[in-house]
This record gives C-alpha cells, structure tokens and sequence, in this order.
C-alpha cells in the first residue's frame, strides 16, 4: 500500500513571536513544559509534590522562587496509593483546599499519557499543574517506554498539550536499580523521557540524616541550574528546610555532603563575633569563598543569625553583636 504523501509546510523564524517562559517555580518547574521528579521508591518524591500541590491550592509558595498570586486548580493522578486512605489524609495534614485538588475518575478506564480525557480536564478545571504518579503507570496498555520512538511520541503529544494551555506537567519516576549509573539512566525506560523534559528533579535520601531528603535539579534548558534544596519527614509531617549544600552525585552514591555549608558558614560568623563586632562585607565575602562558601549560603547564614549590615563611607560592614546573643 502507498504511503500517503505528507504536504511540505514550511515556518518563517521572522513569523515567530518570541516568548518568555514562566515559571511556577524558578528555575525548577516551568509552565508549558514537562518536568519529571524522580527518585527511589520512598524517598519522598509523592510527600514534596503533594506539598506543593497543597500550597497551591490556598495560594501559598513552598520555597520563596515559587510565583504564586492566586490558588490553583491542580490534577494529581496515582495509581499506587487509595484517595480516601492515604492521599486525601496526606493532603489535609499539608493544609491543603481539596476543592482545588482534583481527580480524573478511572473507574471505568484506566487512563494513559495520550488519554483524550486529559486536556477535557485541564480545559474545564483551568488547572496550572497536571501530575502522573509515576511514569509507567500512564503508559497505556500496548506503549513499551524502553523503545524510543514510542517514548518520544508519547512524551510529544504532553509537550504539546503542556504548551497549548501552559500547564505545568510533572512526572514522576522511579529511578531503576542500576547503582553507579549517571542519574539521566538511572531512570527508568528511555532516555527519551528525560530528553523531552526540560527539568528534571531527583529526591533522594542524605547518608547519615535518615529524616531529610535533598532535592538536586539534574537537567535544565530553560535557565541556570537552581540550587539544591532539602525537606524533613517527622512524625508531625513535612518541613521545608530551603537551600541545602549536596550534589547530585552524593544522593546517588549514598555519601554524606563533605559538609553542610550553611552550618558551617554560621560557625565562622560564630568565631569572627568572638574577636570583633564589625567586619566589612567584603572580607567576609572572601572568607567565606576560601571555605567553599557560596555567597547565597553566606547570606542565609546572616539571616538566620540575625546579622544587619551597615553602611559606613560608602562600605558596607555586619555587626556580630547579635550572634553573640545567641
């Protein structure tokens, strides 16, 4: 049989209205684009998406580069834990508005990535974020996502639904069992599904603090990677802990961080107040830049210590008395 010819259509760059992209949380999720959050079964990747979900949904930011103005409407589909006895009890401990966090019924069908159903929710809730949690659970019945040409069609058709109504997609992944691998192919299938995502996130475990899990950006086209960043799990639910000095390859490789930079950009603040109670900025700054310490961390560090700076003939100099109260 005669494949059918394909009509030549060609696009003008000059034609093309240039566009900036934004962010539900800079640099990490981008609106119209996918994202996939990936990790190892238990490592937190289900607690950290609904907490984000659940501050969305009273119109709240987790981290302080999330761009939240007004509550949203967000979709979150799993197909491993039950509504009523894990995801809804997890939801109201976040503090979440469920009449904002909505649900695809399955009961009838199973849905999959290429699910007309999906873009007839988003289009009549309006929702800014579309979760599917995990990957390989929206795949379809006959979709192999260790083929390529399949994952890329699957991945393709979400980009286009995520652009068309400038939502953001997350996915979420295991990692597979593979150890010592590069984290692009420790997840699991093709490569393909972290090709098409413009940023990927991977929560893991940190070697010898079994309560915290480090969130490490592992790909970004859109902007400079962000930095890492932490969560506590307690008995008394999530706490958002912020920046946190850890590379990606210390996650998968189970290595304690060399050191927690910002414990340790406190402890030099700590000993500088024991000897003076004001030092110039920029002596500090390049102190700091000798241990390793990034500005960023320094800053909270200054933060957290209850540090002022002020100017004096033009210089800028922290006054130490307060850490000195403390």
């Amino acid at each position: 049989m005669e494949e059918q010819k394909t009509e030549l259509k060609m696009i003008r760059m000059s034609e093309v209205q240039s566009q900036e992209v934004k962010w539900l949380w800079y640099p990490f999720i981008p609106y119209g684009k996918l994202t996939i959050i990936q990790g190892d079964p238990g490592d937190g990747k289900t607690t950290l998406v609904l907490n984000i979900a659940a501050k969305l949904s009273k119109g709240e930011h987790l981290d302080n580069d999330m761009n939240v103005q007004e509550s949203v409407n967000v979709i979150y589909q799993t197909a491993e834990d039950g509504l009523a006895d894990t995801v809804k009890p997890r939801l109201e401990l976040a503090g979440a508005d469920c009449e904002k966090i909505l649900v695809i019924d399955e009961s009838d069908k199973s849905l999959s990535m290429a699910d007309e159903r999906l873009e007839e929710a988003i289009a009549k809730t309006r929702a800014k974020v579309l979760i599917l949690d995990p990957i390989q659970a929206y795949l379809g019945g006959g979709m192999d996502m260790n083929r390529a040409n399949e994952a890329r069609d699957m991945t393709k058709k979400l980009g286009a639904l995520a652009e068309k109504y400038q939502c953001a997609i997350l996915l979420i992944g295991h990692m597979n069992k593979a150890s010592g691998n590069k984290a692009a192919y420790r997840e699991m299938g093709s490569i393909d599904f972290f090709a098409v995502a413009r940023s990927v996130l991977l929560v893991g475990r940190i070697e010898g603090e079994p309560n915290t899990r480090a969130v490490v950006q592992i790909k970004n086209n859109l902007a400079s990677f962000g930095y890492p960043k932490a969560f506590m799990l307690s008995e008394t639910g999530f706490h958002w802990l912020g920046d946190y000095e850890i590379t990606a390859d210390e996650v998968l490789g189970g290595i304690a961080p060399k050191a927690n930079k910002l414990e340790q950009a406190k402890q030099m603040l700590r000993e500088l107040a024991e000897t003076t109670n004001m030092v110039q900025s920029n002596e500090i700054f390049e102190m700091a830049d000798k241990q390793g310490i990034s500005k960023r961390t320094l800053e909270n560090a200054k933060k957290e210590l209850g540090i002022r700076a002020k100017k004096i003939n033009n210089s800028w100099y922290w006054e130490l008395d307060a850490v000195k109260q403390r």
